[in-house]
């Protein structure tokens, strides 16, 4: 601590922002959120439902699916109540074990994402490169298994964040520049030696988002192989099966990246990059993913227009009556 020690004290709270330089319109800002998150909750919601009741869509593709439906809207929920907190009440202060807490949420549900689209991946390449074996390697007992591995994978490798910022004694200041707790940021504020913090959170996106990013990357490679070997209608339409996959890849991955990279080597003209890569990172894909689906997967495009056609039709006669 040295000659800084003056600087540090301790804390029990941490003091969230909303968006830098535009302070004044946070209550504004506070509805398109809403409509974010009740777009994300109805999205994801209306796709579990409708993979639970329909039997035909009980195959792995769309197991996967419901998993990923699953983990946006906890995503959602972990992040998007506390931000409507901020920009519709100003209420900014979170206590530092609830930081600690959702910090935790925060990165491990995150981990779990990355793990479902490299299960997705494996879907892709076993329907596209061994379609006759399909049914063989993809079994209930087997996605039972491969959903096992991402949880325990994600619980062992991130409960330690949590801890390894509670053992940081005083902190420089207890303000956050973005809406919600993440480890990147809570640990630059602290006056002891964060070392053990760079190297650790470096081990964590090396090790579950890198590895789970060079999965699918040579998942896809193997895919293209095979539909180059196939004739043109049977490779666009094989191709065409992984469109919502590849987008929703997209959507996680390029984000994240920015956001990792931003926070290493912070940028002087662009001081606010981080907030804006933090919020893309976290309330895109709740919303987006939904979207993808629904647009570029036709069996759950039909059965969304019927479910929702249902929902129009029962709401018409309830008003006749």
């Amino acid at each position: 601590m040295g000659a800084h020690s003056h600087n540090c004290s301790n804390t029990s709270y941490f003091v969230l922002s909303g968006i830098p330089s535009l302070e004044n319109f946070n209550f504004w800002m506070g509805f398109p959120l809403i409509l974010m998150y009740v777009f994300a909750v109805i999205g994801n919601a209306s796709i579990l439902y409708i993979i639970k009741v329909d039997q035909d869509l009980h195959e792995p593709m769309y197991i996967f699916l419901s998993m990923l439906s699953m983990i946006d809207l906890l995503i959602a929920t972990t992040t998007m109540p506390k931000m409507l907190g901020i920009f519709l009440m100003d209420d900014r202060e979170i206590s530092f074990d609830l930081c600690l807490t959702q910090m935790f949420f925060i990165h491990f549900l995150s981990a779990l994402e990355s793990g479902i689209l490299v299960a997705m991946a494996v879907d892709r390449y076993v329907a596209i490169c061994q379609p006759l074996r399909y049914s063989s390697i993809l079994t209930s007992e087997k996605i039972s298994k491969m959903f096992a591995i991402i949880l325990v994978r994600g619980a062992l490798v991130l409960i330690p964040i949590p801890l390894i910022i509670k053992r940081l004694p005083l902190w420089k200041s207890n303000r956050l520049t973005h809406s919600y707790c993440l480890h990147q940021e809570v640990m630059n504020l602290a006056c002891g030696d964060i070392k053990v913090n760079i190297i650790y959170g470096l081990f964590v996106i090396l090790s579950v988002m890198g590895i789970d990013s060079l999965f699918i990357f040579f998942s896809y490679m193997l895919i293209i192989k095979t539909v180059l070997g196939l004739v043109e209608e049977a490779s666009m339409k094989a191709f065409s099966t992984c469109a919502s996959h590849i987008c929703a890849v997209l959507v996680y991955y390029i984000p994240l990246i920015g956001l990792s990279v931003i926070h290493r080597f912070k940028s002087n003209t662009m001081p606010n990059l981080h907030i804006l890569f933090g919020n893309v990172y976290l309330l895109l894909p709740p919303v987006i993913n939904p979207l993808i689906y629904g647009i570029k997967t036709k069996q759950i495009r039909h059965r969304l227009k019927k479910l929702y056609g249902k929902i129009i039709h029962r709401g018409k006669n309830s008003r006749n009556i």
